[in-house]
């Protein structure tokens, strides 16, 4: 129901009315009140502003003597947008542009990550690494979904791997339609479940598109029409998510979907110390040394890169704290908040 937009087309149009002339114009801008009433009529039949609107507008046609037929107020220029784009031609999947013409300063981002044994860096920068076996969401709200499948790295081992990912694009009207992307070790497809690489055959389509960095190994997806990218790797057995998600994006949830590990890290009975692991034991000190080659700096990445070494006995697991902070080095809006130290 568009009565407000009546409302204030009317209020736009007798603003400047004044002096003798007054009555000819008011009139004229009653009858197009009227008119844009009459428009709305079907889809404001039981809205209450509609009503009154109506009623208001027949009492001031009989105290100021307005015949219902006549001439009409000249419509309204809309006023120029930046750059002469009025909104409705404004590309309404990008993201970026609408937000920036609505708000007039670009999106605030947030950035998440999954990796390794799994470590979670979630969108308030907390650090867990986390036991949760089976499948748990990284992501749930009314955009996005995404789902973890994590696996023991070894057997008997209390440390596990994500094995799976899901992640779904939630149908958007103008934009996309719905897509699912999954990963799995050894099978990371450059491509949608359905075979496709973008949004679809709607308007915005090419506002959601995959793109392959390296075969088998580095996946990025752009989803312009919300503001985000991820990014999902294979390194040795495991597969890691990162995300930059545009603020507003990454807020859009319920209470009922309260379980996002992105959002609230691992719950307390899933996390694990890091330092347990590694303590005294000689095979930390050769993955120590592996790892500060790729990662100088002794922060958490650089300690997941020594308990996924030591749980897993793999060296390749250097490559996934690596993949992770390079992410995080594009993804992150604010570099000084790159390296967590606890």
């Amino acid at each position: 129901c568009k009565i407000l937009r009546c409302n204030s087309e009317y209020v736009a149009a007798t603003l400047h009315l004044r002096g003798p002339g007054r009555t000819a114009a008011y009139c004229d801008a009653l009858r197009s009140y009227s008119h844009c009433t009459r428009k709305t009529a079907r889809t404001c039949r039981g809205d209450l502003a509609y009503h009154s609107a109506v009623h208001g507008i027949e009492d001031l046609m009989i105290q100021n003597n307005c015949s219902k037929e006549g001439p009409t107020s000249p419509p309204r220029p809309r006023p120029p947008a930046p750059n002469h784009q009025g909104l409705e031609s404004l590309d309404i999947c990008n993201y970026e542009k609408s937000f920036l013409y609505k708000h007039g300063q670009p999106p605030r981002y947030q950035h998440c990550a999954a990796f390794g044994d799994p470590h979670i860096r979630t969108f308030h920068d907390d650090f867990h690494t986390c036991r949760v076996e089976g499948s748990w969401p990284l992501l749930d709200n009314d955009y996005l979904f995404v789902q973890a499948t994590s696996s023991p790295v070894a057997k008997g081992s209390n440390a596990t791997v994500t094995s799976k990912l899901t992640i779904i694009f939630k149908n958007m009207k103008e934009c996309i339609d719905q897509k699912v992307y999954q990963a799995e070790i050894d099978n990371l497809p450059a491509a949608f479940q359905d075979g496709s690489v973008n949004g679809g055959e709607r308007p915005g389509g090419s506002s959601l598109a995959i793109q392959e960095h390296s075969p088998g190994r580095h996946v990025e997806i752009r989803a312009e029409y919300i503001g985000t990218t991820i990014a999902v790797r294979q390194a040795g057995r495991q597969l890691s998510f990162s995300i930059r998600a545009a603020e507003e994006v990454a807020r859009a949830f319920t209470e009922e979907q309260d379980l996002q590990l992105c959002v609230g890290g691992c719950p307390r009975s899933q996390r694990i110390s890091r330092s347990e692991c590694c303590r005294g034991r000689p095979a930390a000190e050769t993955a120590r040394a592996l790892c500060k080659e790729l990662l100088p700096v002794e922060d958490v990445y650089f300690q997941s890169c020594v308990f996924d070494v030591v749980t897993s006995g793999d060296a390749n697991f250097t490559m996934a704290a690596h993949g992770a902070l390079e992410d995080a080095r594009i993804f992150l809006p604010n570099t000084e908040k790159l390296h967590i130290f606890q």
